[in-house]
């Protein structure tokens, strides 16, 4: 129980409904009790009446009164039930409103590090499977729980006052079939464990091959994505047999005890009767409905543990992420104003989960207003130096600073609302074209949203679809071609019209031509805003205020176009090879 404490908070939360449902269900199963005392009652009328000790109009107006008495009760046992029910899991699916979003708030404050040592389809199970396990706890096992201690509660001293040695006889069997369920349950709970566990496997191939899909289509690989599928689906169906041969044990043995409380009922009961200890028949009909109403809460008392089991295993899962604290800190509450200058001091990187160095102490300053292109072989820490300027990761040593303070001394929010970010690999929403370009200004409105369409060069090949910018693009963005997604990417940066743009190689899908007429087109977007532009082609760099040339992870060269032009060396080598390959 220990992990499930973490629901504590939320039980507070939500205290008044669930002493509300508590309530309910008292009065429920009190009114549930009325109808076997009153069955006793009728059946000692029909005794009486058929020993002539009393009339048969007396008997029928008794038999009458007695019959409203348990119809009008078990219909009011019926609404409190209902009511019962609204309440306590109502209760637990708030609760599960509210841990799924705790959960997915805590993962967005996660840091990227989290993401590259944790599988999706992992992530997505614990927040959907894991989540929905919590809930049986908090709404089907504490209302049963309710149910059975009432029940217990009530019934138990009834049936001793009534006939002690029938209610002992009727009970022995109700222990046995409570360990039983409970074996059982720990079985189930075990094996259900493990199918849990295979879901989050078979959650994390589905995704990867739904996500790789043209990757699988272009090598062929559809017989072999389908035999290792297969191969999952045996070992998921074989777990799964596993679980529901136990689980079959379940209702045959409930209702085995159940037989055989019965007949100690109407043996031991009929013995009573016939040598005058007990007073009436009726006291074995109300026996036989009393053990009938304690044996679903005796065997619920297995499924609640079980219950319970899987629920905190579930809740571990979960706790192990909530507690995972994120790499990057927000150190400033308060909004701090943005104007753009950027400045490495010796700065060294070092990826955690590589521990590949990706910058080797790099120093440089880009004043507000300047536009730097970044340039350098694959590997080089081109990406990771706009990856420090908007802190998704801190530096191994070094400073970062934004308008000569400190990165870590900015507020985070402020930071990231001042950026506009063109990741080299373009992640588009399965959303509109229009919503995925609004996405960095939600209020933009449609004059805007085509003003960066055309900046981006992308304004025609949108209204070439049938639907336009309403057009809704598949997951990923899969609609659209490689260059398509970088320039609504762009167009998303530009409409957002931040302080700092950084471009990561975003035009390595473009051609030449439309190239020229992006950049051409950037020029006058960013002007006056500090722009970094990560590129593999010179073109990118020409208009650039400074140039930087990296090479695993130093700084080779710095300067203008026409400073890196003149003197030899890695610029120059790649202007001239570029120059040549486009005049053949």
């Amino acid at each position: 129980m220990k992990e499930l404490k973490h629901l504590n908070k939320y039980f507070k939360k939500y205290s008044v409904k669930l002493l509300t449902g508590l309530f309910i269900t008292i009065i429920a199963k009190v009114l549930q009790l009325v109808m076997p005392s009153y069955v006793n009652k009728s059946i000692s009328v029909v005794e009486q009446f058929m020993n002539s000790e009393i009339a048969e109009s007396i008997a029928k107006n008794q038999l009458l009164y007695y019959i409203l008495i348990i119809v009008g009760a078990a219909l009011l046992s019926g609404f409190f039930t209902f009511l019962m029910r609204q309440t306590i899991i109502n209760v637990s699916r708030y609760i599960e409103y509210d841990l799924k979003n705790e959960v997915f708030d805590h993962y967005q404050l996660l840091s990227l590090n989290f993401y590259k040592k944790n599988r999706t389809g992992d992530l997505m199970n614990r927040i959907s499977e894991d989540v929905s396990q919590v809930r049986m706890y908090a709404g089907p096992a504490l209302m049963y729980g309710i149910n059975t201690v009432t029940l217990f509660a009530c019934i138990i001293p009834i049936m001793f006052i009534k006939a002690p040695t029938l209610a002992m006889y009727s009970l022995l069997p109700l222990p046995i079939l409570s360990v039983l369920i409970y074996q059982i349950s720990k079985i189930i709970h075990q094996r259900s464990t493990i199918v849990q566990q295979f879901l989050s496997t078979l959650s994390t191939f589905t995704q990867e091959v739904f996500s790789g899909v043209s990757v699988i289509k272009a090598y062929a690989l559809e017989p072999k994505i389908n035999k290792d599928l297969n191969v999952l689906a045996i070992e998921g169906k074989d777990k799964s047999m596993d679980l529901a041969k136990v689980n079959a044990w379940f209702f045959p043995l409930m209702v085995l005890l159940i037989g055989i409380s019965n007949i100690f009922v109407i043996y031991i009961g009929g013995k009573q009767y016939l040598d005058g200890e007990i007073e009436s028949v009726g006291v074995i009909a109300e026996f036989i409905l009393y053990v009938n109403m304690l044996t679903w809460p005796v065997a619920i008392v297995g499924w609640l543990t079980s219950i319970v089991q899987r629920a905190e295993a579930s809740q571990k899962r979960i706790n192990e992420f909530l507690k995972e604290t994120p790499d990057i800190k927000n150190y400033v509450l308060e909004d701090t104003p943005i104007r753009g200058k950027i400045e490495f001091k010796n700065v060294t990187f070092t990826y955690e989960d590589t521990e590949i160095t990706a910058l080797k102490d790099i120093s440089f300053t880009v004043n507000e207003g300047e536009t730097v292109a970044i340039l350098g072989k694959t590997g080089s820490g081109k990406s990771t130096i706009l990856d420090l300027v908007a802190r998704l990761y801190d530096v191994t040593s070094g400073e970062v600073l934004i308008d000569d303070v400190p990165i870590k001394d900015i507020n985070i929010d402020s930071l990231r609302k001042s950026i506009g970010a063109v990741p080299q690999d373009a992640f588009l929403f399965s959303d509109s074209i229009k919503n995925n370009i609004k996405f960095g200004k939600a209020t933009a409105s449609e004059e805007e949203v085509i003003a960066a369409a055309k900046n981006a060069v992308v304004h025609q090949n949108i209204m070439n679809f049938s639907k336009g910018y309403e057009t809704v693009l598949g997951e990923r963005g899969i609609t659209l071609s490689g260059g398509q997604k970088q320039r609504v990417s762009i167009a998303r940066a530009l409409l957002k019209d931040p302080k700092i743009y950084l471009f990561d190689d975003c035009l390595s899908a473009v051609d030449t031509e439309t190239e020229e007429e992006i950049l051409s087109n950037l020029k006058k977007a960013s002007a006056h805003k500090t722009t970094l532009i990560v590129s593999h082609r010179v073109s990118s760099a020409k208009n650039a205020d400074k140039v930087l040339v990296l090479k695993d992870g130093t700084l080779l060269q710095e300067g203008t176009h026409e400073e890196l032009n003149e003197q030899e060396g890695y610029y120059k080598e790649l202007y001239i090879t570029q120059l040549s390959e486009k005049e053949n």
